[in-house]
């Protein structure tokens, strides 16, 4: 992280603790709406939740299980280096399930309200999803934080490139398939997804574990979250950082926040606004066109 936006954060923090003294929670629905119709700059900041409703597996929870493996253990650069056929299934498992998966009443709320106001207010969305369900909702300015699965980046070259083949390559056919029976992977590296330009060994373009976000990315976010007006913070646990600092920030200097979520997490107490539930039902009765 740099550190123009670490400092930042660290006097957000500072004002935010002011802040959050004197701040009272509100579930009024025409209360937000008013705000909304009001603000200039709008950021849409999504969470593993809103495509858990789509039926695409989180992290954390239930779904964080593929095989006998912890997901978070298979998205990191030291399991690609030991055995990167196995994260190539687990990659194209998700690959695969988040293809079949359609944009619910959330994402395209979103979008709906984007195609409506774009025009005349800002409206950005900040995702930390990979799945790419925003765009396929009709999401046009968008910033995806954490990558996409249907991106690849060459370990040699560094060429990043869109790849929605399926299966992305001949070998993966068939394989990835959750069964907790089946132990590592009998894939030849060589048969794995390579470049076409200069033949190294292709990775899924995300920022796993342990990696840190592109610098441009997390420029372009912080900037945009520095200049909203109103934030909604969409099905996010609000527990991974440097995203989850984000929405406080904007709290801090007086931007007016609202979490949707199907249950409260670390950060609800901190928001002005509070909507409890699924955020394809929440997301069209506030966002309504």
């Amino acid at each position: 992280m740099c550190i123009s936006l670490l400092r930042r954060i660290n006097y957000s923090l500072v004002s935010y603790s002011t802040f959050k003294m004197v701040s009272r929670q509100s579930s009024d629905i025409n209360k937000f709406k008013d705000a909304l119709r009001a603000a200039k700059n709008i950021v849409i900041l999504s969470g593993a939740g809103i495509s858990a409703e789509s039926g695409i597996p989180t992290f954390r929870g239930a779904g964080g299980l593929w095989r006998k493996y912890q997901a978070s253990a298979l998205a990191t650069p030291e399991a690609f280096k030991t055995s990167p056929s196995l994260v190539w299934e687990f990659y194209h498992y998700r690959r695969e399930v988040a293809a079949k998966a359609q944009p619910n009443a959330g994402h395209i709320a979103i979008a709906n309200y984007e195609t409506k106001y774009g025009s005349e207010k800002i409206i950005t969305v900040i995702t930390q999803n990979v799945d790419g369900l925003h765009v396929r909702a009709g999401t046009k300015n968008l910033i995806e934080l954490h990558g996409n699965l249907y991106k690849t980046r060459c370990t040699k070259c560094k060429e990043v490139l869109v790849n929605t083949d399926s299966p992305i390559c001949p070998a993966l056919e068939n394989r990835g398939a959750p069964d907790a029976n089946v132990v590592g992977s009998d894939i030849l590296i060589k048969e794995l997804p390579h470049c076409k330009k200069c033949s190294g060994l292709l990775r899924p373009h995300i920022v796993w574990f342990g990696e840190s976000l592109d610098p441009d990315v997390l420029k372009k976010a912080g900037d945009t979250m520095e200049s909203c007006d109103v934030c909604l913070v969409v099905g996010t646990s609000s527990v991974v950082y440097p995203a989850a600092l984000f929405a406080p920030q904007a709290a801090a200097r007086g931007a007016v926040v609202a979490e949707f979520n199907i249950e409260p997490t670390p950060a609800t107490h901190d928001f002005q606004f509070y909507f409890e539930g699924p955020c394809g039902t929440t997301l069209p009765t506030v966002l309504e066109v």
